[in-house]
């Protein structure tokens, strides 16, 4: 056993989508500064990140009913969809500067264009997905959505789903062409790729244990080898944990206050997977319905089209269920392991407000094959099980909390937990994650490094023409905005025209 000791200006735990974009974003304001990255598997970007854990749509609220809610009024609030679509386009600018200077390449390899599509069935939500329409399309980062309810017009829009329909019910969607598959494992391994051609050292097989304050105010972390069983000592005055669901129990080990209270619930996954080229070549889109009554919003049906390594295929779920692993490669223990003292009653709490929730999950855990066929069957009538395989996709883990919605609250979205002193951070949380993760590591440079901020700000509006200004309260930004990143990223063929209604007559 080794006790070699290694200090560095900045440690990153974990090689997923945060932590590339976090290097990313520190070594171009900070080229001197040293970065360290450590990761438990072999490769980058192989949990959460990787483009066969999750759906890889580049989330901006084009299609997801879920970021749209009804107010008592009867009419439509937007304000997060337009939150989660101005971080979308915080993150393409990012990505087009890295491609403009040179440090990524091949752009086509990570992004396509797909369009994104919203569909529903039933008097009752088409009635929803048209206030839906009108209150979206009247802002401009959803210009160029299209309404309609004339079923030959959706023949048009998404030919396999109406190939046999019964179209005795209203029916409905909404589409818009400026959407896009993400292979966010793709643009991980690129990102770190340019990493280490910048001198950062990136350590694969290598666990986080544990990690101590040391007497200056930074951290010291014990790392082990996974292979050999050796450990090692780092030491660095910064340390960002991204270790998507492992990310709780080193902060949990981290000791700050602003960890404590916080809990845990894991969210496992499936998707069907159909890559016969007969039945991919019918549809290309991004389709979202309605989420059951009781399932998490992360379990909104959608059948996606995905762009992998220049090849396309269809995935449709996901089916939600429930495991104790906080990781799709992590331990049966790590729920219960992850409750203490000072989380105990904030998660008994969720636990007795989320029964139906647990029963929904394991529900879903004991769906057969053909039961899951039915669900789909719901977007293509005419499905037969032999052209879908299922895929077990990345695990979850939703942040548990007491805000003043009451105790052990489940939280969906992403959160940053960060020292007083700005010395760590980690990130919690899942969807819309990947697709946000610029703007939430500007949120955690804005947090830990408060006094090198000023210096940094020219630099920031270089990499982010938009950084510190509000993308959706100025139309022709958003119009430059879009219109640069769409050709710098290959994009061009999806761009915007003003929103529009076909109905039937």
């Amino acid at each position: 056993m080794s006790n070699r000791q290694a200090r560095t200006d900045v440690i990153l735990i974990g090689a997923g989508i945060m932590s590339a974009t976090l290097g990313s974003l520190l070594k171009e304001l900070m080229p001197d500064w040293e970065i360290t990255v450590f990761e438990r598997r072999a490769h980058a970007g192989e949990e959460s990140s990787n483009e066969w854990n999750n759906a890889g749509t580049g989330h901006s609220s084009l299609c997801e009913l879920n970021y749209t809610s009804p107010k008592p009024d009867g009419s439509i609030d937007i304000s997060k969809a337009v939150k989660v679509n101005e971080e979308f386009q915080v993150s393409r600018q990012f990505w087009s500067y890295l491609v403009n200077s040179g440090l990524i390449q091949n752009p086509q390899d990570f992004i396509s264009a797909v369009p994104h599509m919203s569909f529903v069935q039933g008097e009752q939500d088409v009635a929803f997905l048209n206030k839906r329409f009108k209150a979206l399309s009247g802002h401009s980062l959803f210009d160029g959505m299209e309404y309609s309810d004339d079923p030959d017009k959706l023949k048009e829009w998404m030919p396999l789903m109406m190939q046999d329909r019964n179209v005795s019910k209203p029916i409905a969607a909404t589409r818009i062409e400026s959407g896009t598959d993400v292979n966010f494992g793709a643009l991980t391994r690129m990102l770190f790729a340019h990493l280490q051609s910048q001198n950062v050292d990136i350590q694969y097989n290598r666990q986080v244990d544990n990690l101590s304050r040391t007497s200056d105010g930074g951290w010291e972390l014990k790392v082990r080898n996974v292979e050999s069983g050796t450990v090692e000592r780092h030491t660095a005055k910064f340390v960002f944990i991204g270790g998507g669901g492992g990310s709780l129990h080193l902060l949990q080990k981290s000791g700050i206050p602003e960890g404590r209270g916080i809990g845990g619930f894991p969210v496992s996954g499936l998707f069907m997977v159909c890559q016969n080229p007969e039945i991919v070549s019918q549809h290309r889109a991004k389709v979202y319905g309605k989420a059951p009554v009781g399932a998490p919003p992360m379990s909104v049906p959608h059948l996606d089209t995905r762009v992998i390594d220049g090849k396309e295929s269809l995935l449709f779920g996901p089916f939600a269920g429930f495991s104790p692993k906080f990781l799709k490669y992590g331990s049966l223990m790590d729920l219960f392991t992850s409750i203490k003292s000072h989380n105990l009653v904030t998660m008994l709490a969720a636990g007795a407000k989320n029964v139906p929730l647990t029963t929904y999950l394991i529900k879903e855990v004991l769906l057969s094959k053909e039961k899951r066929v039915e669900a789909l069957r719901e977007f293509i009538p005419q499905a037969k099980s032999e052209d879908w395989d299922m895929l077990v996709a990345g695990q979850r883990v939703q942040v548990i909390k007491d805000t003043a919605a009451g105790r052990g609250t489940l939280q969906f979205g992403t959160e940053v937990i960060s020292a007083a002193d700005g010395s760590i951070a980690a990130l919690l949380g899942a969807s819309p994650g990947a697709s946000t993760a610029v703007s939430v590591m500007l949120e955690v440079i804005g947090r830990c490094f408060p006094e090198q901020l000023e210096a940094w700000q020219p630099k920031l509006k270089e990499m982010i023409p938009s950084y510190g200004e509000s993308l959706k309260d100025d139309a022709k930004l958003i119009r430059d905005i879009q219109a640069s990143t769409a050709q710098t990223l290959g994009l061009e063929d999806c761009q915007q025209e003003p929103a529009r209604v076909l109905q039937e007559a």
